[in-house]
């Protein structure tokens, strides 16, 4: 396994992860805020679901082609411009469009970040890595949502949303800087 590129990964996907945890816990109440009624609120959410199941199988093959660090590092770019299009949208039709974002970004993101994290190890440490990725994942969601709702609650809905804008940037920058831009998958065994 290659732990220090695994960490690095990890490491530039965990500032983004953080903002996850800090936008989705509180972007219904803000939609709510901004006088969108539940139905609304539910038809935005499916649309960025419909946007990113439509669109996975496209991306994924996208990213066989030109590189998972390339999608990985455009689907960052498209979130920090989705928290930033949370921050100025004030009505359902600007929501609408961010979602749609936000679905094409999910689908980049869950499809390159696995694959470069697949091509990092062995087979057989697939799972052990995927378990390391995922943890990222919850110290995302560990940190974020407390840090969303005091946020929210102090300085308000839209400096949060900015501030997880340049959180993203850094986290992108990180990838750009410390993710190889060619890493080749290792298919190998496992070393004893």
């Amino acid at each position: 396994m290659r732990k220090k590129e695994l960490y690095l990964v990890c490491v530039t996907v965990l500032p983004f992860m953080i903002c996850t945890g800090m936008v989705y816990s509180v972007i219904s109440l803000y939609m709510a805020e901004i006088g969108l009624t539940k139905s609304q609120i539910g038809t935005l959410y499916t649309s960025g679901a419909i946007a990113g199941a439509v669109t996975s199988p496209f991306i994924g093959a996208i990213a066989d082609r030109l590189g998972r660090k390339k999608i990985l590092l455009s689907s960052m770019s498209v979130f920090a411009f989705v928290f930033l299009g949370y921050a100025m949208s004030r009505s359902y039709i600007p929501l609408l469009f961010v979602q749609i974002c936000e679905g094409l970004a999910w689908a980049a993101m869950g499809t390159s970040t696995t694959a470069l994290i697949a091509d990092l190890v062995t087979v057989e440490e697939r799972g052990k890595a995927m378990g390391i990725y995922n943890t990222t994942w919850n110290l995302g969601w560990i940190v974020g949502p407390t840090l969303g709702g005091v946020l929210s609650d102090s300085v308000g809905f839209t400096i949060t949303f900015i501030l997880c804008t340049g959180l993203t940037i850094i986290g992108t920058s990180l990838a750009l800087i410390f993710i190889p831009s060619k890493i080749k998958a290792d298919q190998g065994k496992a070393e004893n």
